[in-house]
């Protein structure tokens, strides 16, 4: 406990040497538990995730059998650095993914899962492990000005139909042309049927990964609003485990913040086409 509250005052000290914004915390802490052995137990029998096939999030690797993905690398590195070496995974349904967890059939939400109201009252959350968020994206050739998304007012903006991204660009007054899905969109940029998308950084990825000769240019230089972080779920990326396994969530907690701290999540990150943009929430002064 005296260790606890050591590493609780170094991090408020690097708080408040820090200039952060005034903002809420996703979580509280949560130590009622802290009595379980569950962090021993999964060192002795190992875990299991349930993953979404998602790329570039996770996926089943279908030449291998193998699971891959951005927050599988990410797991892997943190179970490493914890001793766990026993690392199993099971394809689950988005909609499932709780009910797996609190049933026990998986031990560990291992697709990255947003902190939202009604998940905290079911299950716990990892601390932050990476980052990702919207991207205004424009034709190569755009001549568009855009320095923030109040710019976007007025403009034919494709975003895919539903999303956090289509919901923002009606509250600001663009025209949202709405979309099936991410194909969809970056053709019609193509064809100039909008003169912009609205899509998260990740997405924007994998399509450069897909068709390196893609003619978009992306505004990663555009902050992205406050409000669209603190109410269209564009948090932190995390990982989801039960109540009752404290011990396992600060352990797993720490170890991400480690393999952060040694940059081996950086460089997952620039694996799958993402920068230093994706290890904070709030981008990092230009020097």
């Amino acid at each position: 406990m005296k260790a606890s509250k050591c590493v609780l005052s170094a991090l408020c000290i690097a708080a408040a040497n820090l200039a952060m914004p005034a903002m809420a915390y996703e979580v509280a802490p949560s130590y009622e538990k802290c009595g379980d052995d569950s962090f021993s137990q999964y060192i002795k029998d190992g875990v299991t995730l349930g993953i979404v096939s998602a790329p570039p999030h996770s996926y089943l690797n279908t030449t291998t059998g193998k699971a891959e993905g951005i927050d599988v690398e990410i797991n892997e590195a943190a179970f490493k650095w914890m001793g766990i070496h026993s690392v199993k995974y099971e394809v689950t349904p988005v909609g499932q993914l709780v009910p797996a967890l609190l049933s026990k059939r998986i031990d560990v939400i291992g697709t990255n899962i947003h902190v939202t109201p009604d998940r905290i009252k079911a299950i716990s959350f990892t601390g932050p492990s990476w980052w990702y968020g919207p991207i205004i994206v424009l034709p190569a050739n755009s001549e568009l000005k855009v320095s923030s998304y109040a710019d976007l007012k007025g403009k034919k903006v494709g975003a895919v139909v539903g999303s956090a991204a289509d919901e923002y660009l009606r509250k600001i007054g663009a025209e949202s042309i709405a979309f099936p899905g991410a194909e969809q969109e970056i053709g019609a940029l193509s064809t100039g049927r909008v003169d912009a998308v609205l899509e998260d950084d990740v997405t924007v990825a994998d399509w450069i990964k897909s068709n390196p000769a893609l003619q978009i240019k992306q505004m990663k230089d555009v902050p992205v609003p406050e409000e669209m972080i603190n109410k269209y779920g564009y948090g932190y990326a995390r990982y989801g485990l039960r109540k009752d396994d404290c011990t396992f969530r600060a352990a797993y907690t720490q170890a991400l913040a480690e393999v952060r701290g040694t940059g081996e999540v950086a460089a997952i990150l620039k694996k799958y086409g993402l920068s230093n943009r994706n290890l904070f929430l709030h981008p990092l002064e230009k020097n």
